[in-house]
Protein backbone atom coordinates (compact mmCIF):
# COMPACT_ATOMS: atom_id res chain seq x y z
CA UNK A 1 0.00 0.00 0.00
CA UNK A 2 1.50 3.35 -1.03
CA UNK A 3 1.38 6.49 1.10
CA UNK A 4 -1.70 7.99 -0.62
CA UNK A 5 -3.68 4.76 -0.26
CA UNK A 6 -2.67 4.46 3.37
CA UNK A 7 -3.88 7.99 4.08
CA UNK A 8 -7.22 7.37 2.35
CA UNK A 9 -7.81 4.33 4.53
CA UNK A 10 -7.34 6.23 7.77
CA UNK A 11 -10.41 6.48 10.05
CA UNK A 12 -12.13 9.75 10.93
CA UNK A 13 -11.50 9.14 14.63
CA UNK A 14 -9.08 10.50 17.23
CA UNK A 15 -5.57 9.22 17.51
CA UNK A 16 -1.84 9.83 17.24
CA UNK A 17 0.23 9.59 14.05
CA UNK A 18 3.95 8.89 13.85
CA UNK A 19 5.68 10.15 10.71
CA UNK A 20 8.72 8.17 9.48
CA UNK A 21 11.61 8.94 7.14
CA UNK A 22 13.24 6.67 4.57
CA UNK A 23 15.20 4.82 7.26
CA UNK A 24 12.03 4.10 9.24
CA UNK A 25 12.98 6.58 11.98
CA UNK A 26 10.09 8.42 13.62
CA UNK A 27 10.67 12.09 12.84
CA UNK A 28 7.39 13.61 14.00
CA UNK A 29 4.53 12.74 16.35
CA UNK A 30 1.17 14.50 16.19
CA UNK A 31 -2.34 14.12 17.55
CA UNK A 32 -5.66 14.53 15.81
CA UNK A 33 -9.39 14.67 16.47
CA UNK A 34 -9.79 13.12 13.02
CA UNK A 35 -6.72 11.16 11.89
CA UNK A 36 -7.68 11.09 8.21
CA UNK A 37 -8.32 14.83 7.93
CA UNK A 38 -5.22 15.78 9.88
CA UNK A 39 -2.76 13.54 8.03
CA UNK A 40 -4.29 14.50 4.65
CA UNK A 41 -3.74 18.18 5.48
CA UNK A 42 0.05 17.72 5.34
CA UNK A 43 -0.10 16.72 1.68
CA UNK A 44 -2.65 19.31 0.50
CA UNK A 45 -1.83 22.89 -0.53
CA UNK A 46 1.76 22.40 0.53
CA UNK A 47 2.74 25.83 -0.84
CA UNK A 48 0.71 27.49 1.92
CA UNK A 49 2.44 25.52 4.67
CA UNK A 50 5.21 27.09 6.78
CA UNK A 51 8.73 26.15 5.71
CA UNK A 52 9.16 23.73 8.64
CA UNK A 53 6.04 21.79 7.60
CA UNK A 54 7.13 21.68 3.97
CA UNK A 55 10.52 20.29 5.01
CA UNK A 56 8.82 17.70 7.20
CA UNK A 57 6.58 16.55 4.35
CA UNK A 58 9.53 16.07 2.00
CA UNK A 59 11.05 13.67 4.55
CA UNK A 60 7.91 11.59 5.18
CA UNK A 61 8.10 8.15 3.59
CA UNK A 62 5.67 6.26 5.83
CA UNK A 63 3.66 6.62 9.02
CA UNK A 64 2.09 4.60 11.80
CA UNK A 65 -0.91 5.54 13.88
CA UNK A 66 -2.50 4.68 17.20
CA UNK A 67 -6.26 5.00 17.67
CA UNK A 68 -7.70 6.52 20.83
CA UNK A 69 -11.29 6.75 22.02
CA UNK A 70 -11.11 10.50 22.68
CA UNK A 71 -9.17 13.56 21.60
CA UNK A 72 -8.13 14.01 25.24
CA UNK A 73 -6.34 10.65 25.19
CA UNK A 74 -4.68 11.57 21.90
CA UNK A 75 -3.29 14.76 23.52
CA UNK A 76 -1.87 12.81 26.46
CA UNK A 77 -0.43 10.04 24.27
CA UNK A 78 1.21 12.56 21.95
CA UNK A 79 2.82 14.27 24.94
CA UNK A 80 4.09 10.94 26.28
CA UNK A 81 5.49 9.76 22.94
CA UNK A 82 7.26 13.05 22.22
CA UNK A 83 9.02 12.83 25.59
CA UNK A 84 9.97 9.19 25.00
CA UNK A 85 10.97 9.34 21.33
CA UNK A 86 12.20 12.96 21.03
CA UNK A 87 11.44 13.12 17.27
CA UNK A 88 13.61 15.45 15.23
CA UNK A 89 10.84 17.64 13.79
CA UNK A 90 8.94 18.00 17.07
CA UNK A 91 12.10 19.56 18.49
CA UNK A 92 12.52 21.79 15.42
CA UNK A 93 8.91 23.00 15.50
CA UNK A 94 8.81 23.86 19.18
CA UNK A 95 10.67 26.63 20.93
CA UNK A 96 12.71 24.81 23.52
CA UNK A 97 13.32 27.67 25.87
CA UNK A 98 13.84 26.45 29.44
CA UNK A 99 10.94 26.33 31.87
CA UNK A 100 11.00 29.03 34.50
CA UNK A 101 9.69 29.98 37.94
CA UNK A 102 8.93 33.28 39.61
CA UNK A 103 11.05 33.32 42.77
CA UNK A 104 10.25 35.65 45.66
CA UNK A 105 12.85 35.79 48.43
CA UNK A 106 11.10 36.90 51.63
CA UNK A 107 14.31 37.23 53.68
CA UNK A 108 16.14 40.51 54.13
CA UNK A 109 14.85 44.07 54.42
CA UNK A 110 12.87 43.88 51.16
CA UNK A 111 11.26 41.17 49.01
CA UNK A 112 13.35 40.17 45.99
CA UNK A 113 11.52 39.07 42.84
CA UNK A 114 13.52 37.14 40.24
CA UNK A 115 12.96 34.63 37.44
CA UNK A 116 14.82 31.33 37.76
CA UNK A 117 15.01 28.00 35.93
CA UNK A 118 15.44 25.94 39.10
CA UNK A 119 13.89 25.80 42.54
CA UNK A 120 15.46 24.98 45.90
CA UNK A 121 14.15 24.00 49.33
CA UNK A 122 15.72 27.03 50.99
CA UNK A 123 13.55 28.57 53.71
CA UNK A 124 12.07 31.98 53.10
CA UNK A 125 11.70 31.56 49.33
CA UNK A 126 8.38 31.27 47.50
CA UNK A 127 8.00 29.86 43.97
CA UNK A 128 5.28 30.20 41.39
CA UNK A 129 5.25 28.04 38.28
CA UNK A 130 6.77 26.31 36.40
CA UNK A 131 5.86 28.39 33.36
CA UNK A 132 6.39 27.02 29.87
CA UNK A 133 7.27 30.35 28.24
CA UNK A 134 10.10 32.32 29.88
CA UNK A 135 9.50 35.11 27.37
CA UNK A 136 5.92 35.62 28.59
CA UNK A 137 7.01 35.42 32.23
CA UNK A 138 9.73 38.04 31.73
CA UNK A 139 7.28 40.36 29.97
CA UNK A 140 4.63 39.77 32.65
CA UNK A 141 7.04 40.60 35.47
CA UNK A 142 8.20 43.75 33.67
CA UNK A 143 4.57 44.81 33.23
CA UNK A 144 3.72 44.09 36.88
CA UNK A 145 6.71 46.07 38.15
CA UNK A 146 5.67 48.96 35.91
CA UNK A 147 2.00 48.70 36.92
CA UNK A 148 2.78 48.64 40.65
CA UNK A 149 5.68 51.11 40.30
CA UNK A 150 8.26 48.84 41.98
CA UNK A 151 10.84 48.76 39.19
CA UNK A 152 13.76 49.99 41.30
CA UNK A 153 17.19 49.93 39.65
CA UNK A 154 19.31 50.30 42.81
CA UNK A 155 17.47 49.13 45.97
CA UNK A 156 18.47 50.80 49.24
CA UNK A 157 21.20 52.85 47.57
CA UNK A 158 20.27 55.90 49.66
CA UNK A 159 19.58 58.12 46.67
CA UNK A 160 16.94 58.10 43.89
CA UNK A 161 17.48 55.83 40.89
CA UNK A 162 16.61 56.83 37.32
CA UNK A 163 13.26 54.98 37.44
CA UNK A 164 12.28 56.99 40.52
CA UNK A 165 12.45 60.18 38.44
CA UNK A 166 10.52 58.43 35.65
CA UNK A 167 7.73 57.48 38.05
CA UNK A 168 8.41 53.73 37.79
CA UNK A 169 9.94 53.25 41.26
CA UNK A 170 8.19 53.93 44.58
CA UNK A 171 11.44 54.91 46.33
CA UNK A 172 12.93 51.58 47.43
CA UNK A 173 16.26 53.06 46.35
CA UNK A 174 15.88 55.85 48.91
CA UNK A 175 14.80 53.54 51.73
CA UNK A 176 12.82 54.57 54.78
CA UNK A 177 9.03 54.18 54.73
CA UNK A 178 9.17 53.29 51.01
CA UNK A 179 10.62 49.86 51.93
CA UNK A 180 7.52 48.97 53.93
CA UNK A 181 5.28 50.14 51.09
CA UNK A 182 7.34 48.15 48.58
CA UNK A 183 6.99 44.96 50.66
CA UNK A 184 3.24 45.50 50.95
CA UNK A 185 2.99 45.79 47.17
CA UNK A 186 4.96 42.55 46.72
CA UNK A 187 2.65 40.86 49.25
CA UNK A 188 -0.27 41.98 47.07
CA UNK A 189 1.46 40.43 44.05
CA UNK A 190 1.85 37.17 46.00
CA UNK A 191 -1.87 37.22 46.82
CA UNK A 192 -2.59 37.83 43.15
CA UNK A 193 -0.45 34.88 42.02
CA UNK A 194 -2.06 32.66 44.65
CA UNK A 195 -5.46 33.55 43.23
CA UNK A 196 -6.56 35.37 46.40
CA UNK A 197 -6.92 38.77 44.67
CA UNK A 198 -7.88 38.12 41.05
CA UNK A 199 -10.17 41.18 41.18
CA UNK A 200 -7.26 43.23 39.87
CA UNK A 201 -8.17 42.03 36.37
CA UNK A 202 -11.64 43.57 36.73
CA UNK A 203 -10.15 46.82 38.02
CA UNK A 204 -7.70 47.00 35.14
CA UNK A 205 -10.48 46.25 32.67
CA UNK A 206 -12.51 49.14 34.07
CA UNK A 207 -9.51 51.47 33.73
CA UNK A 208 -8.95 50.30 30.14
CA UNK A 209 -12.58 50.95 29.21
CA UNK A 210 -12.52 54.36 30.89
CA UNK A 211 -9.31 55.33 29.06
CA UNK A 212 -10.83 54.22 25.74
CA UNK A 213 -13.99 56.23 26.41
CA UNK A 214 -11.79 59.28 27.01
CA UNK A 215 -9.95 58.57 23.72
CA UNK A 216 -6.75 57.85 25.65
CA UNK A 217 -5.91 54.95 23.39
CA UNK A 218 -2.26 54.65 24.38
CA UNK A 219 -3.24 54.28 28.05
CA UNK A 220 -6.01 51.81 27.10
CA UNK A 221 -3.50 49.70 25.15
CA UNK A 222 -1.16 49.68 28.14
CA UNK A 223 -3.94 48.44 30.44
CA UNK A 224 -4.83 45.79 27.85
CA UNK A 225 -1.21 44.57 27.89
CA UNK A 226 -1.23 44.45 31.69
CA UNK A 227 -4.40 42.33 31.62
CA UNK A 228 -2.90 39.94 29.09
CA UNK A 229 0.37 39.54 31.02
CA UNK A 230 -1.30 38.97 34.38
CA UNK A 231 -3.88 36.59 32.87
CA UNK A 232 -1.09 34.40 31.47
CA UNK A 233 0.50 34.10 34.92
CA UNK A 234 -2.81 33.47 36.66
CA UNK A 235 -3.83 30.75 34.20
CA UNK A 236 -0.52 28.90 34.55
CA UNK A 237 -0.60 29.20 38.34
CA UNK A 238 -4.20 27.96 38.41
CA UNK A 239 -3.12 24.88 36.44
CA UNK A 240 -0.28 24.19 38.87
CA UNK A 241 -2.38 24.72 42.00
CA UNK A 242 -5.28 22.65 40.67
CA UNK A 243 -2.92 19.79 39.85
CA UNK A 244 -0.88 19.98 43.05
CA UNK A 245 -4.07 19.68 45.11
CA UNK A 246 -4.11 16.08 43.81
CA UNK A 247 -7.88 15.75 43.94
CA UNK A 248 -9.74 12.50 43.27
CA UNK A 249 -11.33 13.34 39.91
CA UNK A 250 -13.87 11.19 38.10
CA UNK A 251 -14.45 12.34 34.51
CA UNK A 252 -16.86 10.89 31.97
CA UNK A 253 -17.12 11.47 28.24
CA UNK A 254 -19.84 10.14 25.96
CA UNK A 255 -18.48 8.66 22.76
CA UNK A 256 -19.99 8.66 19.27
CA UNK A 257 -20.42 4.87 19.27
CA UNK A 258 -22.95 4.86 22.15
CA UNK A 259 -20.28 4.15 24.69
CA UNK A 260 -19.11 6.03 27.74
CA UNK A 261 -15.46 6.56 28.69
CA UNK A 262 -14.52 6.75 32.35
CA UNK A 263 -11.34 8.52 33.48
CA UNK A 264 -9.93 8.54 37.00
CA UNK A 265 -7.45 11.39 37.43
CA UNK A 266 -5.05 12.10 40.26
CA UNK A 267 -2.69 15.06 40.02
CA UNK A 268 -1.14 15.12 36.54
CA UNK A 269 -1.97 11.48 35.73
CA UNK A 270 -4.87 9.46 34.39
CA UNK A 271 -4.61 6.47 36.73
CA UNK A 272 -7.44 4.47 35.14
CA UNK A 273 -9.64 4.59 32.05
CA UNK A 274 -12.21 2.24 30.61
CA UNK A 275 -15.00 2.24 28.04
CA UNK A 276 -18.52 1.11 29.00
CA UNK A 277 -21.62 0.57 26.79
CA UNK A 278 -24.28 3.16 27.62
CA UNK A 279 -27.18 0.76 27.14
CA UNK A 280 -25.82 -1.52 29.88
CA UNK A 281 -24.49 1.18 32.21
CA UNK A 282 -26.82 0.16 35.08
CA UNK A 283 -25.26 -3.30 35.09
CA UNK A 284 -21.75 -1.80 35.04
CA UNK A 285 -22.33 0.52 37.98
CA UNK A 286 -20.88 -1.84 40.59
CA UNK A 287 -17.70 -2.24 38.53
CA UNK A 288 -17.39 1.53 38.10
CA UNK A 289 -17.68 2.13 41.84
CA UNK A 290 -15.17 -0.64 42.59
CA UNK A 291 -12.67 0.87 40.14
CA UNK A 292 -13.05 4.30 41.73
CA UNK A 293 -12.49 2.95 45.23
CA UNK A 294 -9.62 0.69 44.25
CA UNK A 295 -7.59 3.16 42.18
CA UNK A 296 -8.06 6.20 44.41
CA UNK A 297 -7.24 4.19 47.52
CA UNK A 298 -4.11 2.79 45.84
CA UNK A 299 -3.05 6.27 44.75
CA UNK A 300 -3.90 8.09 47.98
CA UNK A 301 -1.58 11.02 48.63
CA UNK A 302 -1.52 12.55 52.08
CA UNK A 303 -0.32 15.93 50.86
CA UNK A 304 -0.24 17.90 47.65
CA UNK A 305 2.08 16.66 44.91
CA UNK A 306 4.75 19.01 43.53
CA UNK A 307 4.41 19.81 39.84
CA UNK A 308 7.73 20.33 38.10
CA UNK A 309 8.98 20.79 34.57
CA UNK A 310 8.43 17.14 33.62
CA UNK A 311 4.77 17.15 34.68
CA UNK A 312 3.54 20.59 33.57
CA UNK A 313 2.62 19.55 30.00
CA UNK A 314 0.35 16.73 31.20
CA UNK A 315 -1.06 19.01 33.91
CA UNK A 316 -2.06 21.61 31.30
CA UNK A 317 -3.67 18.98 29.05
CA UNK A 318 -5.73 17.60 31.93
CA UNK A 319 -6.73 21.05 33.20
CA UNK A 320 -7.77 22.20 29.71
CA UNK A 321 -9.82 19.03 29.24
CA UNK A 322 -11.62 19.36 32.57
CA UNK A 323 -12.34 23.06 32.07
CA UNK A 324 -13.47 22.54 28.46
CA UNK A 325 -16.80 21.55 26.96
CA UNK A 326 -16.12 17.81 27.21
CA UNK A 327 -14.85 17.95 30.77
CA UNK A 328 -17.77 16.55 32.76
CA UNK A 329 -16.30 15.58 36.09
CA UNK A 330 -16.76 15.39 39.84
CA UNK A 331 -14.27 15.58 42.69
CA UNK A 332 -14.52 12.77 45.26
CA UNK A 333 -13.57 13.78 48.84
CA UNK A 334 -11.14 11.45 50.58
CA UNK A 335 -13.62 10.63 53.34
CA UNK A 336 -15.98 9.10 50.76
CA UNK A 337 -13.35 6.47 49.99
CA UNK A 338 -12.84 5.06 53.47
CA UNK A 339 -12.79 1.26 53.35
CA UNK A 340 -15.87 -0.19 54.99
CA UNK A 341 -17.65 3.17 55.09
CA UNK A 342 -20.98 4.16 53.59
CA UNK A 343 -20.79 4.77 49.85
CA UNK A 344 -24.22 6.38 49.44
CA UNK A 345 -22.89 9.85 48.64
CA UNK A 346 -20.33 8.37 46.25
CA UNK A 347 -23.01 6.31 44.47
CA UNK A 348 -25.34 9.29 44.10
CA UNK A 349 -22.57 11.49 42.69
CA UNK A 350 -21.53 8.86 40.14
CA UNK A 351 -25.15 8.37 39.02
CA UNK A 352 -25.63 12.12 38.61
CA UNK A 353 -22.44 12.38 36.58
CA UNK A 354 -23.46 9.53 34.27
CA UNK A 355 -26.93 11.01 33.74
CA UNK A 356 -25.69 14.54 32.94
Amino acid sequence: MNLREKISSLPLTPGVYLMKDQAGTIIYVGKAKSLKKRVQSYFQKSASHPQKIRKLVTNIQDFDYILTDTEFEAFLLECQLIKELKPLFNKKMKSHLPYSYIQIDMDGPYRKITITQTRTDKDGIMYFGPYTSPVYVKKAMEDMKELFKINCLQPLKGSPCLNYFLGQCNGLCIGGVAVKHYNEVVDNIISLLKGDDSGIIDRLREKMQHAASEFQFEAAAKYRNYIKSISVLLYKETVVQFTEDSKNIVAIERLMDSNLKLFLIKGHKVIFSKKYPLEMIEHQFEKIRTSILTYFQENAIGKSCMIGKEEIDEAQIIYSYLSGSNGRFIVIPDDWLIIGGSYERLDNSIKELIEM
